[in-house]
């Protein structure tokens, strides 16, 4: 398998043409959109673009290779502004001549901006998943869609798409978010067809685009003061709420907790109140009530037993907050629920 490819890195869909062409293959076009298939010689999988008029498209690649390959952009009369989504397996991005090698994870993303004398190279792992999503800004015919707005961004931002010709090198790096994430997938997922299709694809092009800018300038400030949440966070969010889940019994405190999943207390409570629109407290809580309501379903444990299965020390308070979720006794459910397989345990 050839370990280098290389592409006229300007137009999204003539890039999976190069790619094509490089390795040998066909390529099916269809209006706007053209797609590769990886083939078995080479791998699993496939690379698709999709173009839009106002100078912006995407990237998708979703596959897995044989060997690592280094895909060189290069000979681009405008070097493209590029936003990289790594949803699965780290790989690393360099300009070429430059002795720097950037690592872009899972669930990271990159703003690149190469030059004439130092393009974008992407180092692509072998024998792992490979799934990227790419916006690709053409700035020159960008420019007139975003000039009005130039002047309300960050100095940065503004600087960054000013320089239509791509003269700059320009490499930031960081976790993308949640909102992002859920763009991302629902565009992989629509099943349009032709104009709709096209229309509902760049629309959320354009609300990537809004959410990756605005996570920008949130990345700047304190890790502490930062109102959106990063998809990376999310999973440990996910992760805090399996180890409630599956530890009910012996759970330890929210600071503990947040600790254990790499948190400070205050992001993992508004991540809390985020996904599950509940505190920590909260949601282990209702955890406990939860699986006290299954233990009475499943199993012959009295109520005493099933109050310290779920980790609260008080019959009582059990009781209570039994009654508040379920509207009766924990007695009263027991009763419901056993009456048919003979003698009911309640003590």
């Amino acid at each position: 398998m050839k370990t280098k490819i290389e592409v006229k890195d300007l137009d999204v869909q003539d890039v999976v043409r190069d790619i094509a062409k490089d390795l040998g293959i066909s390529y099916e076009s269809d209006n706007n959109e053209v797609c590769l298939d990886i083939p078995e010689t080479l791998g699993t999988g496939y690379i698709k673009a999709v173009s839009f008029d106002s100078g912006m498209g995407t990237i998708e690649m979703d596959f897995r290779l044989n060997k690592e390959v280094r895909l060189e952009m290069n000979e681009s009369s405008v070097q493209p502004l590029k936003i990289i989504f790594n949803r699965e397996s780290t790989i690393r991005h360099e300009f070429r001549g430059k002795n720097e090698i950037n690592e872009i994870k899972q669930l990271e993303s990159a703003i690149l901006s190469g030059n004439h004398k130092h393009e974008n190279v992407l180092i692509l792992p072998a024998n792992e998943p490979i799934c990227i999503f790419s916006l690709e800004i053409n700035r020159k015919l960008f420019e007139e869609k975003i000039e009005g707005f130039l002047s309300e961004m960050n100095n940065d931002l503004e600087a960054l798409f000013r320089d239509v010709n791509g003269v700059n090198l320009f490499y930031y790096n960081g976790h993308y978010t949640l909102d992002i994430a859920q763009c991302i997938e629902e565009s992989i997922e629509c099943e349009l067809t032709g104009f709709t299709r096209s229309v509902f694809l760049e629309g959320k092009s354009y609300e990537i685009l809004a959410h990756h800018l605005r996570q920008y300038v949130d990345d700047l400030t304190d890790p502490d003061k930062r109102k959106i949440l990063r998809q990376a966070t999310i999973s440990k969010i996910r992760e805090a709420a399996t180890i409630i889940e599956t530890e009910l019994e012996n759970m330890d405190n929210i600071i503990a907790l947040a600790r254990r999943v790499g948190l400070n207390q205050k992001t993992l409570q508004n991540g809390f109140k985020h996904l599950y629109d509940s505190s920590v407290n909260q949601y282990i809580r209702n955890s406990r009530i939860e699986l006290a309501k299954k233990l009475m379903e499943t199993t012959d444990l009295n109520i005493t037993e099933i109050t310290y299965k779920i980790g609260i020390n008080s019959r009582s308070y059990f009781s209570k907050l039994f009654k508040q979720r379920y509207a009766m006794s924990p007695k009263q459910y027991v009763q419901q629920v056993r009456d048919k397989s003979g003698e009911v345990k309640t003590a």
